[in-house]
């Protein structure tokens, strides 16, 4: 199997423990230091190696799998199928062409919609009602190869990227494990995605994180669900005179209050509203810089806001 993080680690869980085939090997990313570990989309679980090394899983963590020295690993595992999840990396024909049935991957979105690296991000992001995960033939193109399966679900109204990861995720193992066995037994023919829907959900980079209180309130209140576990939204609060404080926005509701222009501060001793591009976004859970995350009400006990105060850029 080839996978990274929480996502992939249902599917290598079910591949150990619940599937009649055996797994001869595990692709992971490299470990990363500490400081790394935040700058990633994937969130940390218990670990791919951990589970393999506990399974007695041989593991190889290359930078690229796409090296000659890569293809050599894999053709010397033998593998009748390569099964990826959130591995990272796009594989080259070589590396497909490593395993006598070639691949199959476990993808977080209702494909032709919202292939690439975050999907499951942009689609709470853009505003999608259902999503889901489908399992396609691996090809050279990006998230393009035909899909075998497909399962649906609903996003939560204040569902978080992670939150509906973690769902997503034993789905898709569900299906996999279907799969693999359809495919042990015969030739099994998918449904080809149709280029005219397809949508793209590249990589989310740190200023992602930057809520544009510019957007209406439904639009901040997705971008701050959008974007958790990782870049994290965050803001700057503004007072006369003084730099800006960076503040981690995690939870509100979107309101039709006028407010005030966009990152307008209205507040008493436990409620904070700020003004949007249309409406307003009642807060609910903020994190200081250096601090746990905590109620809107006990950050405004500890650091009381003053007129003029205001959300904004790093820079206004």
């Amino acid at each position: 199997m080839l996978g990274t993080g929480t996502f992939a680690e249902p599917t290598f869980r079910a591949l150990l423990g619940q599937s009649r085939h055996t797994v001869v090997g595990l692709v992971t990313q490299p470990d990363r230091e500490a400081g790394r570990k935040a700058a990633s989309t994937r969130q940390v679980g218990e670990g791919m190696t951990t589970l393999a090394r506990a399974a007695g899983v041989p593991v190889y963590q290359p930078e690229s799998i796409n090296t000659p020295e890569g293809v050599d690993q894999l053709r010397a595992w033998r593998a009748d199928l390569l099964v990826t999840a959130a591995y990272g990396q796009i594989l080259k024909a070589d590396v497909l062409e490593s395993a006598r049935l070639g691949g199959i991957n476990v993808h977080g979105s209702l494909l032709p919609r919202y292939r690439g690296a975050a999907p499951v991000a942009w689609a709470i992001w853009r505003g999608e009602r259902e999503t889901g995960v489908t399992i396609i033939r691996m090809t050279a193109g990006l998230d393009a190869g035909a899909m075998l399966a497909r399962a649906a679900v609903e996003i939560g109204a204040q569902e978080t990227a992670g939150e509906l990861e973690a769902r997503l995720a034993p789905l898709g193992a569900g299906l996999a494990l279907d799969i693999i066995d359809r495919l042990a037994s015969g030739p099994v023919t998918g449904e080809q995605q149709d280029p005219a829907l397809v949508t793209k959900a590249p990589k989310l980079k740190k200023e992602h994180g930057a809520i544009d209180w510019t957007q209406p309130a439904e639009v901040v209140d997705r971008q701050i669900r959008a974007v958790q576990p990782w870049p994290t939204p965050y803001t700057f609060l503004h007072r006369p005179d003084t730099p800006g404080l960076r503040l981690l926005v995690l939870a509100g509701t979107p309101t039709a209050d006028d407010v005030g222009p966009p990152g307008t501060l209205r507040f008493d001793a436990k409620t904070l509203t700020v003004g949007t591009g249309t409406g307003s976004l009642l807060i609910h859970e903020v994190q200081p810089a250096g601090k746990k995350r905590m109620p809107v009400a006990a950050w405004l006990n500890g650091r009381p806001l003053r007129p003029g105060d205001r959300f904004g850029p790093e820079q206004i």
